[in-house]
């Protein structure tokens, strides 16, 4: 099979379209893949180590922009058509898997055209407004939770789980770790905004780091933007201290093996919390990024309604440092709360979703045809 896979804006996005990836690459037939993203999105970086195709497309937000910036970006999604016309064309994809971001909208529409069959995967719980378009080209709507049905197409939705990469099936904490050289009698804290970061998460634990460093080891995960201004606070850290404060801007291969290394997270409500998360069984404290609409919080209330977390506002972050004390000092709980958390996984949702592909491609493409080439 020949599947066109687009996506981008937020390793959300990504993380799942690769793991289906691999799930397609599993297969006795291997399928040939290619990804369209932007050249300036986090996609670029995380598709091309992986070895997919990648092509760079042109595409813009359109909502809550200035009238200049809308402009601009309508502009840019209407040459990503044309772009994607051409694309689809050489390429001749049997199925296009997209996964949210706004770069998806002109691939599926060039593709809706093309009458190509579409899945759209849906990670969050509530869709965005490019979701929930687009989800009227599309032929079926995978989703992570069922209550994503009331936002969507009912007839064309299929709730398969989150899929996570094949690198998280691998790991145990005691290996994990031993892989990021952590004191293996120690509790671990991992603290993590998203791909890039949370300043009011940074700055609420900048301001209590010398109690937390005295109750566990942590691993951060700051974002660039926040990682120097951290590494100056390390360093007049005192030296046990420091050494129990592992600080970094992003981690790629090594984000598995953190997560399965963590006692307990904290974390924005981003998707991956509903998928990676409940694969390491890791209770977390959750965080919805307050400015992003309404979608983080419906996230966090399916962990917290599970048994799997524990909401905090960002506004409220003055009872971090207790509630971390807490859950930390309370094992039996911390234990139930890695239960509630593993009961969520979905190990086969990567391959449900590969077997979605199958099912919608109508066999009309022609095998025989030569491969895409990128520099054509």
């Amino acid at each position: 099979m020949r599947i066109l896979i687009t996506g981008g804006g937020t390793g959300g996005h990504v993380y799942p379209a690769l793991a289906v990836a691999a799930a397609l690459n599993d297969e006795k037939a291997p399928s040939s893949l290619l990804y369209v993203g932007t050249s300036s999105g986090i996609e670029a970086d995380l598709v091309e180590r992986h070895n997919i195709p990648f092509v760079p497309i042109k595409a813009g937000a359109l909502r809550g922009r200035s009238p200049l910036r809308f402009l601009i970006n309508l502009g840019e999604m209407a040459w990503g058509i044309i772009q994607s016309f051409f694309i689809l064309r050489r390429f001749r994809p049997q199925a296009i898997l997209a996964t949210g971001g706004y770069v998806c909208a002109p691939v599926v529409f060039a593709g809706w055209l093309r009458r190509i069959p579409i899945l759209i995967y849906l990670p969050d719980v509530e869709p965005g407004w490019a979701i929930r378009f687009l989800a009227v080209f599309a032929t079926k709507v995978a989703v992570t939770s069922g209550k994503s049905k009331a936002f969507l197409p009912s007839h064309k939705v299929v709730k398969t789980g989150y899929p996570v990469r094949p690198a998280f099936a691998k790991l145990d904490k005691r290996t994990a770790k031993a892989s990021l050289q952590l004191d293996p009698h120690l509790k671990t804290l991992l603290i993590y905004g998203g791909s890039l970061g949370a300043r009011s998460i940074n700055m609420a634990v900048s301001k209590i780091l010398p109690q937390l460093l005295d109750l566990c080891q942590i691993i951060h995960l700051s974002g660039g933007r926040d990682e120097a201004w951290l590494q100056e606070l390390r360093a007049k850290l005192p030296e046990g201290q420091s050494q129990r404060y592992k600080l970094y801007a992003y981690l790629h291969d090594e984000f598995p093996p953190a997560l399965a290394a963590a006692d307990l997270a904290i974390s924005r409500a981003g998707a991956a919390i509903m998928g990676e998360f409940p694969a390491v069984g890791l209770p977390s404290i959750i965080i919805p990024y307050p400015y992003a609409g309404a979608h983080q919080r419906h996230n966090a209330q399916f962990m917290v309604e599970r048994g799997a977390a524990i909401e905090l506002e960002d506004s409220g972050l003055d009872a971090l440092l207790p509630t971390i004390q807490r859950l930390l000092n309370d094992e039996g709980f911390l234990a139930e709360m890695s239960e509630n958390a593993r009961s969520l996984a979905r190990p086969d949702a990567a391959e449900k979703i590969a077997a979605l592909l199958r099912e919608i491609y109508k066999g009309k493409a022609n095998e025989s045809q030569p491969e895409f080439s990128c520099a054509n």
